[in-house]
């Protein structure tokens, strides 16, 4: 084949060695606009595994990049004077100018014609003149601009400013951030070697604070010297430098995230960061565009014809893409939100700057750096109040205390609708759902939201508060959860609102029931979904008449021996309609703005507080995301809520998201309510519980450990497994759970197969 490569960085370059490997004969050219010797930036990372996908690709180019490379395994944060270090990370770095000296030197070897100063404003001409033209022309890419009504390129500009500089000062070989206060807020740097005596020093802010600084109105020579200032105490005297010959590349920008539709037209495909990008903080832009060009040769070479070679390239590779671009948007949204976790203690700053793109989880660090983890559990353990003795167990297995209710652990078996109930009472299945939870080792157990009416309910299976033999039913259960096991028990207290008189969880959800439906009410006159009926717009006496019905099913849940109540402000329901604006049309003192909104809902909670013992705490959940764009509660919204929620004394906020609204657009994943919460937390400094597909001991040490929330609640998990806890308890090796004393046989022979590394299920 003809092929031109538009662009001599690593990806064209690669693309064009790889593809000349496969087949000599290929004739390929490559254009750049830039001198020979030109290069913007300072270093490039690469992990060991992709210099092990280099060295199968071509041995004699990987050999040369790794003798040039720097190795490290250490990462250093320094915060507030002090220095935390970790190991274990095993990266490496080389400058990019010798990375592109050694590809266009190899590209030479092999016959790829190398033009420099070659510019390519339109890519046209070249499609009809060559078989194959590879557009690795950059984060502006020409060709990608060319046939933008193809490529339908989604460029997200980012929020922080970035400039990419260099030094001499090498930083005692650890890959270093670098956090300074200044009197115009916070500057952070990111640093690495990669070569003997040189350094990446990558300084990044917001951009409110690069304003106040002036940055913008610097010269080059004045920018660099202020970071001279800021970092001096970091640097040992070194300079910062800048590319000199080419001033753009010492300048201040903002990183461009790039994602396109299709990556492919006509003869015409797209490589890099045309393609398209992952932020610096992840190191993984080079991997993908040198991993990129391995797979589109190989394609070309093993595909029958080039359609096939592009679809391929595109569907195989754009699932590393996407993979690679959610873990760095995590970590561009922790960069950006900074400033909300610089009052953590270093040991816990560091751990959530490890985890920060949910690549590295907790285990993944003990493997990196076993001893560092445990002194960081054990700080964890001290701080929640454990005893020494228990100073070497996971997060997931510290005490934790609200008011004076004490937790063994942080593991909370969520509210999950059971559907079972008669007439609003519990029933024995009820007994033992709860009971076997209990059982099961979690640190607290919630019940489903349990109903305030008969027409506050949402399924005519739904549990309530509201008559003498419901008392007398949950009485049972609590008790048997405090006679059996170490569990905290909490009822969850809701009213259905909008969404009441709907079918079973099983049969059609939140569905219209066919026959015995019951009026509604709400904040407003809005309906769940044009199928369900127009709820009651809430005058004052219906107001009046709910609060005392919330007040009742309080003090009905103090007699049957609750530990602990939550009030349900989220997903839709009566109180949820108040607080967002999706469903509140009022336009009385209970419409409006947020303080409005949240008028009756507090007047429910300070009722309820009013009869709840005091030594008793109280949580509120709430929805942090209606997935509703702007028209909604937005996730800064949700902070705002928090404040007022913990400004009236609300001890805990369970921060969930979403169900308000048909018109939602939920972006799932693991953990992908988390952030919510850890917003929340650090933000506002209220006590949270996490929850949303959260499903491994992993994803509940992480959380905590980080700081993202302080209780971590798993719903579905637990509907699998009653005895999650005590299984993960296994997993990890820890034995300070306590479990039922007849089941103590089954827990001697689970922890003998978990110590061969066995699992119960495969002796069966």
């Amino acid at each position: 084949m003809k092929i031109a490569c538009l662009g001599g960085g690593p990806a064209g370059l690669y693309f064009a060695i790889s593809a000349k490997l496969r087949d000599p004969d290929h004739d390929v050219v490559v254009l750049e606009r830039n001198r020979a010797d030109d290069a913007f930036g300072w270093g490039v990372v690469l992990s060991v595994e992709t210099l092990d996908n280099l060295a199968a690709n071509d041995p004699i180019s990987a050999a040369a990049i790794r003798s040039h490379f720097a190795y490290w395994d250490d990462i250093a944060v320094h915060h507030r004077g002090t220095r935390t270090l970790s190991t274990g990370h095993g990266f490496c770095g080389i400058g990019r100018r010798k990375l592109l000296e050694i590809l266009q030197g190899r590209a030479r070897e092999l016959g790829v014609d190398l033009r420099f100063e070659s510019e390519v404003a339109d890519p046209t001409p070249l499609m009809d003149d060559y078989d194959l033209v590879v557009a690795a022309d950059g984060v502006n890419s020409k060709a990608r601009m060319a046939f933008a009504d193809v490529f339908e390129p989604d460029i997200d500009v980012r929020a922080c400013k970035f400039v990419w500089l260099g030094t001499h000062q090498t930083f005692d070989d650890a890959f270093t951030f670098v956090f300074t206060e200044t009197p115009h807020g916070w500057v952070w740097a990111h640093a690495y070697q990669f070569d003997a005596d040189t350094a990446t020093f990558i300084v990044e802010c917001a951009e409110d604070t690069w304003r106040a600084w002036g940055f913008d109105e610097m010269t080059q020579a004045e920018s660099i010297a202020t970071c001279e200032e800021i970092f001096a105490d970091h640097l040992d005297g070194h300079a910062l430098l800048s590319n000199d010959r080419h001033p753009r590349g010492s300048a201040w920008i903002n990183f461009q995230r790039v994602l396109c539709a299709t990556w492919s037209h006509r003869n015409l495909v797209l490589m890099g960061d045309a393609a398209a990008t992952a932020h610096f903080s992840i190191g993984s832009g080079t991997k993908l565009a040198l991993e990129s060009a391995i797979a589109l040769a190989d394609y070309l070479q093993d595909e029958p014809d080039m359609s096939a070679a592009f679809s391929r390239y595109e569907d195989e590779r754009r699932l590393e893409v996407l993979r690679l671009q959610s873990a760095a948007r995590n970590s561009t949204e922790w960069f950006e939100d900074v400033e909300r976790y610089l009052h953590l203690d270093p040991v816990q700053l560091n751990y959530s700057l490890l985890t920060r793109s949910q690549r590295i989880g907790h285990e993944n660090l003990r493997l990196r750096d076993p001893d560092w983890l445990a002194d960081a559990e054990a700080w964890f353990q001290r701080r929640a109040g454990a005893e020494e003795s228990a100073v070497d167990r996971p997060p997931m297995f510290a005490p934790y205390r609200l008011r004076d209710l004490s937790l063994v652990n942080r593991v909370v078996v969520s509210p999950m609708a059971q559907y079972r109930a008669v007439d609003g009472c519990p029933t024995d299945w009820h007994l033992v759902h709860y009971g076997e939870r209990a059982k099961g080792g979690a640190g607290l157990v919630m019940t489903e939201m349990t109903c305030v009416s008969p027409e506050g309910r949402i399924t005519p299976g739904c549990t309530g508060f509201y008559a003498p033999e419901h008392e007398e039913a949950w009485r049972r259960i609590v008790d048997f959860v405090h006679a059996e096991s170490p569990a905290m028990i909490a009822a969850q207290i809701g009213h259905s609102g909008s969404k009441g008189s709907t079918q079973l969880g099983w049969e059609e959800m939140d569905a219209p029931l066919p026959v015995d439906s019951w009026p509604l009410m709400a904040a407003s006159a809005v309906p769940w979904s044009d199928r369900n009926d127009v709820p009651r717009a809430m005058d004052r006496d219906d107001m009046d008449r709910v609060r005392e019905e919330f007040v009742a099913a309080t003090e009905m849940a103090l007699r049957c021996g609750f530990d602990m109540i939550e009030l349900h402000m989220a997903h839709g329901y009566l109180l949820s309609s108040f607080i967002t604006p999706v469903t509140n049309r009022r336009t009385d003192a209970y419409g409006g703005s947020l303080d409005n909104r949240m008028r009756f809902p507090l007047e429910v909670f300070h009722a309820v507080r009013a009869v709840w013992p005091q030594d008793r705490p109280i949580s509120v959940r709430i929805s942090a995301n209606d997935w509703v764009g702007e028209d909604g509660i937005t996730p800064t919204d949700a902070v705002d809520v928090a404040r007022v929620l913990q400004d009236a004394g609300v001890d805990i906020c369970n921060v969930s998201a979403g169900q308000t609204s048909t018109a939602a657009r939920p972006v799932y994943g693991r953990m992908f309510q988390t952030p919510f919460s850890d917003r929340i937390r650090n933000e506002t400094g209220m006590a949270t519980m996490a929850v949303g597909n959260i499903y491994e001991p992993d994803h509940v040490n992480s959380i905590l450990m980080a700081g993202r929330a302080d209780l971590v609640c798993l719903a579905r998990p637990h509907l699998a497994d009653p005895y999650w806890t005590l299984h993960a308890a296994a997993q990890l090796g820890d034995r300070g759970v306590s479990w039922p004393l007849p089941y103590l046989p089954g827990r001697d022979q689970l922890y003998r197969l978990a110590e061969r590394g066995e699992t119960l299920g495969t002796n069966v």
